[in-house]
């Protein structure tokens, strides 16, 4: 219900934002010093394309759209160019829509330290700076369209393969066997921008990374349980020496019960650590690996998860969510590893610094992080979530070298 009221607030916001872009697109052509034809040709397609936009809206939120995996020539001819405009054009409108508060308030400043018109009239109008004016400001408001694409593509792009060195055990590092590799994916995000042909790419560049170890960190679907079997289907088809692990995110728990998560899971040969761990014979000894259920709309529970282990084992914990960090570290836990905030997916980065909504929302927005003796690791992501956009933060597959 939650999220059908957030669904709900989002579309909402879209079809305000095309109703204002509408308003002043139709003003402005209006103003334009052209002949009357082409004037009302020129609004009779801004007035379909407006309507068309609105009526692909109401089909999603309608659900009479597919919201899975639609034919390649829905996704790519109507479903993408909708979600890209979509996503750009809103803050166009919001661009707009300060332009003219602005406009709005330096003309009542104005109004009251300027003498009287009667005193000082007005300079003329000048129609030339009037459209070089409405120009310049509509090549702004086009800026975030065009980025919208570029983040399309971008999302779309191959990952990036982040490699991380790490110690379990530092005082033990027994240097008689390779490190350990651990394969860590996170996000998937089926569905709609997530096919299972993207998923099969996917695979085949992990299966190329020979993982000891196969391990998946939540939000395997986007809007819809039918999004899990495709999948699962491709994930299984990896192949590690000690098995594959996976846990419970919060889009997981918004359209599935977990119950039926962890059965399509445990029955394609995954096991999905929920609150649970499991002891792994590795080439390098011993190690534990355990997993939490979502940290804001699961169960979580780490005394369960880690109860009955040795303190002293090297521990490798699952966690959709990375706040639970300092609790793992407390419990001298040596990796942490999460996702959910797919670095930001939209980031600007400028002078070393970086600002995204995750950087707003967390402190371990992605990357590495060390407490004391302990890591935590958070994955960018493969998928994307409300839009197909991503901006400075690229998918990623994580692998671990681990000692």
């Amino acid at each position: 219900m939650r999220f059908a009221l957030l669904r709900l607030i989002i579309f909402a916001i879209l079809i305000a934002s095309q109703l204002y872009l509408f308003t002043r697109g139709d003003r402005a052509l209006r103003q334009l010093p052209w002949n009357s034809r082409y004037k009302i040709l020129l609004r009779l397609v801004l007035t379909g394309f407006f309507i068309s936009t609105l009526t692909i809206y109401i089909a999603f939120l309608s659900q009479w759209a597919p919201l899975e995996h639609p034919s390649p020539l829905t996704l790519y001819a109507l479903i993408y160019p909708t979600a890209v405009w979509s996503f750009g054009s809103l803050f166009s409108s919001l661009l707009l829509l300060a332009a003219a508060l602005t406009g709005y308030c330096v003309k009542r400043l104005r109004s009251t330290v300027v003498e009287p018109d009667d005193v000082f009239p007005p300079p003329p109008v000048d129609p030339t700076r009037r459209i070089f004016m409405q120009t310049s400001l509509g090549a702004i408001a086009a800026a975030p369209i065009l980025i919208s694409g570029y983040g399309a593509a971008y999302a779309s792009s191959e990952w990036e393969i982040e490699e991380v060195h790490l110690s379990l055990n530092p005082n033990h590092p027994a240097l008689r066997h390779p490190p350990l590799r651990v394969v860590q994916v996170s996000d998937i995000h089926s569905g709609l921008f997530m096919t299972p042909a993207r998923m099969r790419h996917c695979v085949e560049a992990i299966r190329k990374l020979e993982p000891d170890l196969f391990v998946m960190t939540g939000d395997f679907i986007s809007h819809s349980a039918a999004e899990l079997p495709p999948c699962i289907k491709e994930m299984a088809q990896v192949e590690s020496r000690y098995g594959s692990f996976a846990v419970l995110g919060n889009h997981d728990h918004w359209h599935m019960e977990a119950e039926q998560v962890i059965a399509a899971f445990e029955g394609a040969g995954i096991s999905m650590l929920h609150n649970a761990h499991r002891i792994l014979d590795t080439d390098r000894g011993t190690i534990a690996i355990a997993g939490i259920d979502d940290l804001r709309v699961g169960r979580p529970d780490l005394g369960q998860a880690v109860e009955g282990l040795d303190p002293t084992l090297p521990t490798i914990l699952l966690s959709h969510r990375p706040e639970i960090f300092p609790q793992a570290a407390a419990r001298n836990i040596a990796l942490t590893l999460s996702g959910h905030y797919h670095g930001g997916q939209v980031k600007v980065s400028a002078l070393g610094l970086s600002l995204s909504p995750a950087h707003l929302l967390s402190s371990y927005p992605e990357g590495l992080y060390r407490l004391r003796n302990s890591h935590l690791y958070v994955n960018r992501g493969l998928g994307t979530t409300a839009t197909p956009v991503r901006v400075n933060a690229r998918p990623e597959i994580t692998l671990f070298h681990l000692t």
